[in-house]
């Protein structure tokens, strides 16, 4: 994919797509980067001055910034503190930054990296791709041997086994990317995985017509493989997740607000500004690119945050029935519909909501959870693949353990509640959920 980005429109998309703890390091970085720019004191707010019919450079302070804080910005212990904060905010790459960075950085058709972006945005923590290529080859208008080459290139991405549908999938990704494909694991992982989980190894042995001690080593190796490729990459469980919305019930309607209080508020320095007396044309000039530079930082913090207010209203709107209710009546969304109600671009969606949390009367989310395919219902009604799960997770807690269900039994039970779902499509969702299979679970009953 070919992009000749400005560095200022590189800016402008990192600061749209940072989640708050990274937007403080932005912020940090750029007020360390220009002098122009100074962190409003939140406690003394001023009212901005006054506007001047001009084209000139006093101008453009004049458009954003207000009069000159009581506060000196720039103490050392206010440079020590920011200090303090971008050393401890630091943190790995998630899953899908690690991702969309080796997709932005192979030189694939622009219609691939697109489908690409799709199938990285629907990946689960696991890494784990959550949608059929039917499903997006739908979504985006593509045909279905390029989503299916495209996922074949994104399978080859680190690590090993992302992308993946099933465990066994994931398991033969490894695999491959160890050599082993064609040998004694590659065939067992493809053919015989429930009989390895029931440690059947001697019908292993004489199905592949090897000797026990082969299936034996084979075993092992497959013993030490990841069932959950994005492991490494996953959310640290113990950090603390600020919610970029707030969505709070308001009578019989719902509110959504920003967190504006996470987010730094800037202006130009008017000591800056006093600089822009009697100077040389060379100093004029340097003056001037940090105060273009500082003015396109602002309103890039100022749109990422009417981008991401817009997008939320619309999720809200979308999945109203969501926050009365829960899960159960998650509607499916993609991302092209949102942009179109919203009036932008596809991509500027998904990184809009990119690690982007959400809380709502039914708890704090993901903004990209709400993101979903789904099915049509006998009454024609379309529900959410989060709604499938959530009904198959709701069955197999409802079973009787001595008797657990076989996926053709839950397909049956779906298809009474009006939900016609494949029995692949069943045994995915319960991979995706962590559910064993019906003889394990029998097996591992308390």
């Amino acid at each position: 994919m070919q992009q000749a980005l400005s560095p200022q429109m590189q800016q402008s998309l990192q600061v749209l797509q940072a989640p708050l703890a990274e937007l403080r390091q932005l912020v940090d970085a750029e007020l360390r980067a220009n002098p122009a720019l100074e962190e409003m004191v939140p406690e003394k707010p001023t009212e901005p001055a006054e506007r001047e019919a001009s084209t000139t450079l006093d101008d453009q302070w004049n458009d954003y910034y207000a009069q000159r804080a009581v506060a000196e910005p720039w103490t050392r212990e206010s440079l020590e503190r920011r200090e303090h904060f971008l050393d401890s905010q630091v943190r790995p790459p998630t899953l899908r930054e690690h991702l969309l960075e080796q997709l932005l950085t192979a030189s694939w058709p622009a219609m691939e990296a697109r489908i690409g972006a799709e199938m990285i945005g629907n990946l689960d923590e696991g890494g784990y791709l959550r949608v059929s290529t039917a499903e997006i080859a739908e979504s985006l208008e593509a045909p279905p041997e390029v989503v299916e080459r495209v996922l074949e290139k994104v399978q080859d991405f680190d690590p090993p086994g992302v992308g993946a549908r099933t465990l066994g999938e994931a398991l033969f990704l490894q695999l491959r990317s160890q050599g082993r494909q064609y040998g004694t694991e590659g065939r067992i992982v493809r053919h015989y995985l429930d009989e390895l989980g029931r440690r059947r190894l001697g019908e292993i042995a004489k199905a592949l017509d090897v000797d026990l001690a082969e299936v034996q080593r084979a075993a092992e190796v497959i013993s030490r493989l990841d069932p959950v490729p994005g492991r490494a990459y996953g959310l640290d469980t113990n950090s603390t997740v600020t919610p970029e919305v707030l969505v709070e019930r308001d009578g019989e309607d719902f509110s959504v607000s920003l967190n504006s209080d996470e987010v730094p508020r800037l202006r130009i320095s008017d000591d800056y500004k006093d600089m822009l007396g009697d100077q040389s044309k060379e100093v004029r000039d340097y003056l001037r690119d940090k105060i273009r530079g500082g003015n396109f930082f602002i309103k890039s913090i100022q749109q990422r945050q009417h981008t991401i207010l817009q997008i939320a209203r619309e999720i809200v709107q979308r999945q109203r029935e969501f926050m009365e209710s829960g899960a159960a009546q998650l509607k499916p969304m993609t991302m092209g519909q949102v942009a179109d109600a919203v009036g932008v671009h596809e991509t500027t969606v998904s990184r809009a909501v990119a690690g982007k949390f959400m809380t709502t009367p039914q708890g704090v989310f993901e903004m990209k959870y709400f993101f979903t395919h789904g099915y049509t219902n006998s009454d024609g009604e379309t529900v959410s693949n989060e709604s499938v799960r959530q009904a198959i997770a709701q069955i197999v807690r409802e079973e009787d353990g001595r008797n657990p269900l076989s996926d053709q039994a839950i397909v049956k039970l779906l298809a009474e509640r009006g939900l016609a779902v494949a029995r692949r499509t069943v045994a995915k969702y319960r991979e995706q959920l962590g559910i064993l299979p019906s003889p394990l679970r029998k097996s591992f009953e308390v």
